[in-house]
């Protein structure tokens, strides 16, 4: 059957050349809404202003188009949930910051990075953000707060958040024991990463994100700040990973095994396809 109310996304950061880790994942999203009969949307997810790159999001372009991925939507088709890059949507993540802090459900943290390594609690495995520790919970979200402070997400400590994975079925995680107060908004006055794709998925109505295995415990995070946002909730399929000849993640320090490193070396897309 299909459904033409599927829609999937593409979300590369331009900060490097497109790895063939990413490039796989896309190749399975827009594999799924083929054959969901539906549309597939790419986001710039151009948050980053120290390390986003115009020409790496031109690359990018390039080699998915090369490698035969195609989308209906984005910020080099158009489309009706315009503009598709982030860094032109700060209003939508100042809204729903505002919503948040009304509602109580963040609070100001000026703890330094320094301040958080000298604490005992390490990040978990295959997730890059560290537990914290709850320094500033007791900070008022209402009260006056100096410039320049991160601001995190208050997670009810114990609740369990369930949800089934389309790749890798029942998934559960508890609050507080597998994630802590999360970051929505960095000090240097940027959304930080779950705030900018919760808001952007609801907005532009994606039903289904496909996306890294390395990204299953922040879906946790994402189902409770879209709970608290009053969004509705979407489908989750998480990739397995590509990873180097020691089990290692690949990553965009991976150059070799960029597309377009493999591309310029002859290698074909098809090989690639059928290759996975």
């Amino acid at each position: 059957m299909t459904n033409h109310h599927y829609r999937g996304r593409l979300a590369p950061s331009p900060t490097g050349l497109l790895h063939i880790g990413h490039a796989r994942t896309f190749w399975t999203a827009y594999r799924r809404a083929v054959q969901s009969g539906g549309t597939l949307v790419l986001r710039n997810e151009d948050l980053d202003p120290d390390r986003s790159r115009s020409e790496y999001l031109t690359a990018i372009i390039e080699d998915l188009r090369w490698l035969g991925v195609e989308w209906q939507e984005g910020p080099d088709a158009g489309g009706p949930y315009a503009p598709y890059s982030q860094s032109e949507r700060r209003a939508f993540y100042v809204d729903a910051w505002e919503k948040l802090r009304q509602l109580g459900a963040i609070y100001p943290c000026v703890c330094s990075r320094k301040d958080l390594l000298d604490t005992a609690q390490a990040p978990h495995e295959s997730d890059d953000e560290q537990l914290y520790p709850g320094t500033c919970r007791g900070r008022s979200s209402t009260a006056e707060v100096p410039a320049g402070v991160n601001w995190r997400f208050r997670v009810p400590d114990g609740e369990a958040i369930r949800f089934h994975d389309l790749c890798q079925g029942a998934q559960e995680f508890v609050a507080g024991r597998d994630f802590g107060d999360f970051l929505i908004w960095r000090r240097d006055d940027v959304p930080a990463y779950q705030l900018a794709v919760v808001v952007d998925d609801d907005a532009m109505r994606i039903s289904e994100a496909v996306r890294g295995l390395d990204l299953l415990r922040s879906t946790a995070r994402q189902i409770l700040l879209a709970h608290a946002l009053g969004l509705a909730s979407l489908n989750y399929y998480h990739c397995p990973l590509v990873t180097d000849a020691h089990g290692v993640r690949l990553a965009k320090r991976h150059d070799a095994l960029s597309l377009r490193v493999l591309r310029n070396a002859g290698t074909s897309p098809e090989s690639l396809r059928a290759a996975w």
